[in-house]
């Protein structure tokens, strides 16, 4: 280990970060070694925006001025932003739209202990970041062995000098991650820190038969992502498994979709669309919401944005919106009330949605390890249980 890693060793707060971690069942004892000889504080800037759950919000801490903080945040167990506004951000109050960050480390513990690398293993990694999670895979499988690839050339420069500092110099490539890196394959292990809606058959084209890919995925539907642990097939032409808990991460760039324009569906009032009632409780759609039921309601209900809307005067719409062509639908939930439902265009989203949901309690509300994802070079599908049933996401 550095000098540059001793000097982040020690702290009363990363001690109790690790007991926790190791408590909460985040990390397993085999990384154990690689928390304790690898800091997160070694890979964070100067001047960080991690999120203060007593505010409620992202909050600015340098570490010239207020290093206590700015230490306590590095060993607490909350993502940390790094980068507003794909790097058009300035000064020091939060920007619009967080772009790059160091995750919870309990989210980073529970991937690795999904990823399952070994000491020799070749490692590709996605979406670079602080370039923390390099540095861990190098401290396990060996800096030689790893590649990690960051689209965003700024953020790529800093990581590489953070992981050479540290004495981790692990090949840092500043490209397209969606397509891989072939110079490095075939990989063993390839892992991703970026939210993926369609996840590329590069990444298995590029790894050994038996290879696992562990990245997080969802649907358009919501922002709540799952870890997917696939295991590549024998031949190569496919990987295939399940999910192993909800997670939240940012969008791999070619894949972000805008805000929805709401007046491009419905630029006047709900009143054109068809009127029904629903029984369907509110809760179904305001409730966990990383919880498996709308993770499942994105399965079944393809090419679709839900917003659930807040709640005022004991009244709350939740939207659907369609994302091939304008279809749109809007459940009003008022307390004390049967529902009104509005929806109109080629399909009748809210139809989907509560058909969906009748899947989902109908299969004895299955959580996410029982829903799975194949992928080939046709696309992907998802599927419950049984990976021979499965259907088009």
């Amino acid at each position: 280990m550095t000098a540059a890693g001793h000097a982040h060793r020690g702290r009363p707060s990363r001690t109790g970060l690790g007991r926790a971690l190791m408590t909460g069942g985040a990390l397993a004892s085999d990384w154990l070694p690689a928390f304790t000889e690898v800091p997160r504080s070694a890979f964070l800037p100067e001047l960080m925006w991690p999120f203060a759950m007593e505010a409620g919000r992202s909050v600015p801490v340098s570490r010239s001025s207020d290093p206590d903080s700015w230490l306590a945040y590095a060993d607490a167990d909350v993502p940390i932003v790094t980068q507003w506004d794909d790097g058009r951000h300035a000064g020091t109050e939060p920007g619009e739209v967080s772009t790059s960050s160091a995750s919870m480390p309990s989210v980073v513990f529970r991937m690795l202990r999904a990823l399952d690398v070994r000491a020799g293993q070749r490692v590709l990694e996605i979406g670079t970041g602080t370039g923390w999670n390099a540095a861990l895979l190098a401290h396990r499988a060996g800096a030689g062995n790893v590649v990690t690839v960051e689209v965003d050339g700024a953020v790529a420069e800093r990581a590489e000098r953070a992981l050479r500092a540290f004495g981790a110099p692990v090949r840092v490539v500043h490209g397209d991650g969606f397509q891989g890196f072939p110079e490095g394959a075939p990989y063993d292990r390839v892992i991703a820190t970026c939210g993926l809606r369609s996840l590329p058959f590069a990444w298995v084209r590029q790894s050994r038969p038996g290879g696992v890919i562990v990245a997080p995925w969802g649907t358009h539907y919501s922002n709540a992502d799952a870890i997917a642990r696939l295991v590549v097939a024998e031949d190569g032409r496919s990987a295939s498994g399940t999910f192993a808990g909800p997670v939240e991460f940012m969008k791999l760039r070619s894949q972000r979709l805008p805000p929805v324009a709401h007046r491009a569906y419905v630029p006047d009032t709900v009143a054109v669309g068809e009127e029904t009632m629903t029984t369907v409780a509110e809760e179904a759609f305001t409730g966990d919401r990383f919880g498996a039921g709308r993770f499942a309601l994105g399965l079944r209900v393809p090419a679709c944005v839900n917003v659930v809307a807040e709640k005022r005067d004991g009244a709350r719409p939740v939207w659907f919106y369609g994302l091939t062509d304008r279809s749109w639908a809007c459940a009003m939930f008022r307390d004390g009330d049967t529902a009104r439902v509005w929806q109109s265009g080629p399909r009748r989203l809210w139809d989907e949605a509560e058909a969906a949901l009748a899947w989902w309690e109908a299969r004895g509300r299955p959580g996410h390890e029982r829903l799975g994802l194949t992928v080939t070079g046709e696309g992907q599908s998802a599927w419950l249980d049984d990976p021979a049933d499965a259907w088009e996401v």
